[in-house]
C-alpha cells in the first residue's frame, strides 16, 4: 500500500524474502521526486510503526533531505515471519537477515545502490552484528548505544545478572509478541499473566528463585536460557562482535552515553574496529562520541540526566548530528566531517566537550589512589600497618540502586549519600586544583569474606563542597569470577584474595575544593541480582546467609582505585 504527504511517499508492508524463505516486512519512506536515492535502514524489534527512529522523526527528517528510509520488523516481531531469538539471525550465522535486507534495498528501483544503517540499542545490535558480513552495498553506519559482548554488557556484568533491565525487557517483549500466538485460551492466559506482572514489576524483581521464572513458561524462553548460562563460553561467543572486529570494512560512527547501560560495548567496538578493522581505510573511518546521557535517543535532547543538569551544551539534536555522516559517505558531499577529530567526549564537572585523536586518550596517566585508615583516600601508598575495615552484607536487605548505567529503573547521575552508610567509604581531602579523568576506571581490592561467594560493588563519586556525592561510574564483581569468567572458583572463607572491579569508564573534572570518593559494598539491587553468599547458583537460591566482608589497605595488602588522569 502506498500513501504520500507533501514531503514524502510511504510504501507500507513491503515483503523482503530472506535466504531461508522467511518474509520480513518493512515500511519505506521516500522523498518526493523520481529518485533513485541513497537509503537508510533501521532493523527494529520494537515495531516499525513506533520504533525509536519513528519516535525521533527520522523518516521525515531524512526523506526531506533526499534519503529513502526503510524501517523493518526483525524476524519474529510484529509483521515479520519467523521465530524471534535475540541477536540470533541478524549476523554471520546461517541466516543473515541484515545482509539480505541491505542487498534487497540496494536492488530496488528507488535506491541508487548506496545503503546506510541507523538505530540504537537492539537496532544498534542489528547493525553491529551486520557489519562483519560486509554486504557489498553497505556504505556507512551510525550506531547508538549498543554492545559488543552480550554476556558482559547486556545480560551479565562482572558475573552478576542485570536483573532490572532483563526482567522488564523480557516481559515487555513477550507481551507485545503475543500477537504471534493464535487467539484462544493460551493467548488469553499469557496476556493476563504478563499484564499483571508488568503492573507489579517491583514485586517480581524480588521474586525468588530467579530461575526458572514462571512468567515466561510456554513462551520463547530466552530469559531462563540466559540464566542457565552464567559463565562465558561458546553459548555467548556465537554472538560476540568483539571476536569479529577484524572482519569489519565499514565506516561506523559509535555513539554512547556515560550513563548508558551499553557504554562499555560502545567503547569496545570503537577501539576494536579502529585497531583491527579489515582495511586501513575502514580503521581510519571509525568515529566516537560520548555524552553525559542515559539510554535512549530522546535523552540526548536534554541536559538533565538523573538528578544533575549538565548545562545546555550537553544536549544534541540526534538527527542533525547524523546527517553530515551520511551526506559524506552516501552522497559524497565534502562537508569536512572526516576532517574533525575522531573522538568527541563530554567532560562532566567542567561540562564541556573535548576532542581527541584516539580512545583511550593519548598521554593518559593511570594513577593509583589508595584506601587508608579512617575512610581516607590519597595518592600515597600505605607504608605500615592499617586496621582493616569490615561490613555486613545481608542479601535479604540489599543496598538499593541509585542511578548509574542502568535501564528499566531510573539511571543517570544521582546523589549517593542516602546509601553510602550501607558499606565503606573512602574520601580524599578537598582538592587543591582541578583534576580531570577521562577513560576506564578500575578498583583493585584486597579483601576476604566469611562466605564462599559474595559480590564486590564499587562506586566512584565526585563530592561537591555542599556534600552532594555525584555518581560518576560503578562496577560489580561476583567473587567466584575473580580469576576467570569461564571457570568460576569459590572462595575459601576468611582467606585474602585480590579482586579487580571494572567500573567501566567516565569523563569528569573534579573541581578544586571537591573530593574524590570510593564507596565499597556488596549489592546494587534491583539493577543486579543478589548474591546469597552460599556458594550455590545465585539464580536458583530462595534464601541466603549474611556475609562479613573485609577490605584491607595496609602496606602488604594495599587496595586502590586506578584513575585515568589527563594532564
Amino acid at each position: 500500500m502506498s500513501q504520500s504527504t507533501s514531503e514524502l511517499r510511504v510504501l507500507r508492508d513491503l515483503p523482503q524474502v530472506m535466504r531461508d524463505g522467511t518474509k520480513l516486512y518493512a515500511d519505506v519512506y521516500l522523498p518526493q521526486g523520481a529518485g533513485p536515492f541513497p537509503a537508510l535502514l533501521e532493523r527494529t524489534p520494537y515495531g516499525k510503526d513506533n520504533s525509536p527512529e519513528m519516535q525521533v522523526g527520522a523518516p521525515p527528517f531524512f526523506a526531506s533531505r533526499g534519503y529513502a528510509v526503510v524501517i523493518q520488523d526483525v524476524r519474529g516481531r510484529f509483521k515479520s515471519q519467523g521465530k524471534f531469538i535475540p541477536f540470533h539471525d541478524d549476523g554471520w550465522g546461517p541466516n543473515r537477515d541484515g545482509y539480505d535486507a541491505v542487498e534487497w534495498i540496494a536492488a530496488q528501483e528507488w535506491c541508487n545502490g548506496k545503503v546506510g544503517t541507523i538505530g540504537g540499542s537492539y537496532a544498534g545490535a542489528t547493525q553491529y552484528r551486520l557489519a562483519p558480513t560486509r554486504p557489498p552495498h553497505l556504505g556507512a553506519m551510525f550506531v547508538r548505544e549498543s554492545s559488543a559482548d552480550y554476556r558482559t554488557e547486556w545480560v551479565y556484568h562482572g558475573g552478576a545478572f542485570e536483573l532490572a533491565f532483563m526482567l522488564s525487557w523480557t516481559l515487555r517483549w513477550q507481551y507485545n509478541n503475543l500477537a504471534n500466538l493464535a487467539q484462544g485460551e493460551a493467548f488469553t492466559r499469557h496476556k493476563g499473566i504478563l499484564e499483571k506482572a508488568l503492573n507489579e514489576l517491583e514485586s517480581w524483581q524480588t521474586y525468588l528463585p530467579l530461575y526458572p521464572n514462571p512468567l515466561v513458561a510456554g513462551l520463547e524462553d530466552w530469559y531462563n536460557e540466559y540464566l542457565s548460562h552464567p559463565e562465558d563460553g561458546p553459548f555467548w561467543w556465537q554472538w560476540d562482535i568483539g571476536k569479529m572486529h577484524q572482519e569489519v570494512d565499514t565506516p561506523v560512527y559509535h555513539l554512547g552515553g556515560w550513563f548508558d547501560i551499553f557504554l562499555n560495548g560502545t567503547l569496545k567496538n570503537f577501539v576494536g574496529m579502529k585497531q583491527k578493522a579489515r582495511t586501513q581505510e575502514s580503521r581510519k573511518a571509525q568515529r566516537l562520541i560520548v555524552g553525559p546521557w542515559i539510554h535512549g535517543p530522546l535523552n540526548m535532547g536534554t541536559s538533565l540526566q538523573g538528578e544533575v543538569d549538565f548545562d545546555p551544551d550537553a544536549s544534541r539534536d540526534y538527527n542533525q548530528m547524523r546527517l553530515p555522516w551520511f551526506d559524506y559517505w552516501l552522497k559524497g558531499i565534502q562537508n569536512g566531517v572526516m576532517d574533525e577529530p575522531p573522538v568527541k567526549l563530554f567532560v562532566m564537572g567542567e561540562n564541556k566537550w573535548r576532542t581527541a585523536q584516539d580512545y583511550p586518550l593519548p598521554g593518559t596517566a593511570y594513577t593509583n589512589w589508595y584506601l587508608h585508615d579512617g575512610g581516607k583516600l590519597s595518592p600515597q601508598n600505605p607504608t605500615g600497618a592499617e586496621q582493616a575495615d569490615t561490613f555486613l552484607y545481608d542479601p535479604m536487605d540489599p543496598v538499593p540502586t541509585r542511578g548509574g548505567n542502568t535501564l528499566g529503573i531510573p539511571g543517570g547521575a544521582y546523589d549517593q549519600r542516602p546509601i553510602e552508610d550501607r558499606g565503606l567509604t573512602y574520601t580524599s581531602a578537598p582538592l587543591e586544583q582541578d583534576l580531570t579523568i577521562i577513560g576506564n576506571v578500575t578498583c583493585v581490592l584486597r579483601g576476604m569474606s566469611s562466605a564462599p561467594d559474595t559480590d564486590w560493588v564499587v562506586r566512584l563519586t565526585d563530592v561537591h563542597p555542599d556534600g552532594f556525592s555525584r555518581l560518576l561510574c560503578d562496577g560489580i564483581l561476583r567473587a567466584q569470577y575473580r580469576a576467570s569468567q569461564t571457570h568460576p572458583e569459590l572462595l575459601t572463607p576468611n582467606q585474602v584474595y585480590e579482586f579487580t572491579v571494572d567500573l567501566w569508564a567516565t569523563a569528569n573534572t573534579f573541581k578544586a575544593g571537591h573530593c574524590i570518593r570510593v564507596a565499597v559494598t556488596s549489592s546494587n539491587f534491583p539493577r543486579f541480582d543478589r548474591n546469597f553468599n552460599t556458594g550455590g547458583n545465585p539464580s536458583a537460591a530462595a534464601s541466603g546467609q549474611i556475609a562479613l566482608n573485609t577490605v584491607f589497605h595496609d602496606a602488604l595488602r594495599p587496595s586502590r582505585i586506578i584513575l585515568p588522569v589527563i594532564e
